[in-house]
């Protein structure tokens, strides 16, 4: 009659644990080569045509930041109200101050010369364009919200001159760069209207309302 095995139980136990030890190298094989446990999606794999699918642009750089743009820091001609300080007379000369004030809730800048304008009830031209009174420093002035910049101008009396004239009813003012104007109504009395002599003139803006 055949022996039978002394101990059964602990060889059941050593098969057991012989199992066990081979599933945990298994499985960290798979780990060392980059397998999936199974059930998991892969992290990585092959198209099938064996390439390999580039990584998610977020995941391999950061994502870049909108573009911006700085704002013009020029007065545009919304930002801004004109008017016209009282005449200052003195040697023969009208002297006037065209002044822009900033009504914007923002900081922004005036540089240069006001196109100016003597116009009629119906804003038609009754004058010549002033000139510009050149050879005079010209600074960039920085406005404030309720600042203001002036520009000096200024004519020979025409009644010194002798030539003809004309009453404006306005005068429209275009800030520096703007195309658009602004109308201010003309209490200046009269103007040369012959581009002869009393021609008016405009200095480049400065700070303050030239008062």
């Amino acid at each position: 009659m055949p022996s039978q095995p002394r101990h059964p139980g602990r060889r059941r136990a050593a098969l057991a644990l012989a199992a066990a030890l081979a599933v945990v190298l298994t499985a960290c094989a798979n780990s060392d080569t980059g397998g999936s446990p199974t059930g998991s999606a892969p992290v990585t794999g092959t198209t099938p045509n064996g390439s390999t699918p580039a990584r998610s642009a977020a995941l391999t750089r950061p994502s870049a930041s909108p573009a911006t743009t700085a704002p013009s820091a020029r007065c545009r001609t919304a930002d801004l109200r004109a008017s016209i300080g009282p005449n200052d007379p003195g040697a023969g000369q009208e002297n006037f101050a065209v002044v822009l004030t900033n009504g914007s809730g923002r900081t922004c800048t005036v540089y240069g010369f006001p196109g100016i304008a003597f116009v009629d009830g119906a804003g038609k031209a009754v004058t010549p364009d002033p000139e510009r009174a050149t050879g005079q420093e010209e600074p960039t002035v920085t406005l404030n919200p309720g600042a203001s910049a002036w520009s000096a101008l200024t004519f020979t009396n025409p009644e010194v001159t002798g030539v003809t004239t004309v009453t404006p009813a306005a005068v429209l003012v275009t800030p520096p760069d703007e195309t658009e104007s602004l109308t201010v109504a003309w209490k200046g009395g009269k103007v040369s209207n012959t581009g002869k002599a009393s021609v008016p003139q405009v200095s480049p803006f400065r700070p303050g309302d030239g008062g």
